[in-house]
């Protein structure tokens, strides 16, 4: 009776830990998508003012060593001025990874916006930020379809 009791113990225990070990993993991902939402927010802003230069300088290494900043600008552009000026935008969905598809490992936050431009009303908006080396969230990718 004995032995059972401490199997028993020893198997709530091992449960508790992988709960607390959950737990913690999930209040981290939560923190990194707040972190990374806080700075797509703002880069996103530059980009709905048309200040495609300032948006191509404060992104990810990983963006600005695929794309050079005339051609974001010129990207930009003709991406955003045929669905006229940003009126609203709600965040759809935010998932936490590590890897993405073409990019080095890091961490990685991909971030769906349902987005209101003047000339269409439903887009959406997909802004894929990282965490930089030097611990700073930067967005590393943005596609608007």
């Amino acid at each position: 009776m004995k032995l059972f009791a401490a199997a028993v113990l020893l198997t709530a225990a091992t449960f508790a830990c992988a709960q607390v070990a959950q737990t913690a993993q999930a209040g981290q991902e939560k923190q990194a998508i707040d972190a990374a939402k806080a700075a797509a927010d703002k880069w996103l802003a530059l980009v709905d003012a048309g200040q495609y230069r300032a948006s191509w300088e404060q992104a990810a290494p990983v963006l600005r060593n695929a794309v050079g900043v005339a051609q974001w600008e010129q990207g930009g552009r003709a991406v955003r001025t045929p669905v006229g000026a940003f009126q609203a935008r709600t965040l759809a969905s935010a998932q936490y990874t590590t890897t993405m598809p073409g990019a080095p490992q890091g961490k990685y936050v991909v971030l769906q916006y349902t987005t209101r431009f003047a000339d269409r009303a439903n887009a959406v908006e997909i802004v894929t930020p990282m965490l930089d080396a030097d611990g700073t969230w930067r967005v590393s990718g943005y596609f608007l379809k």
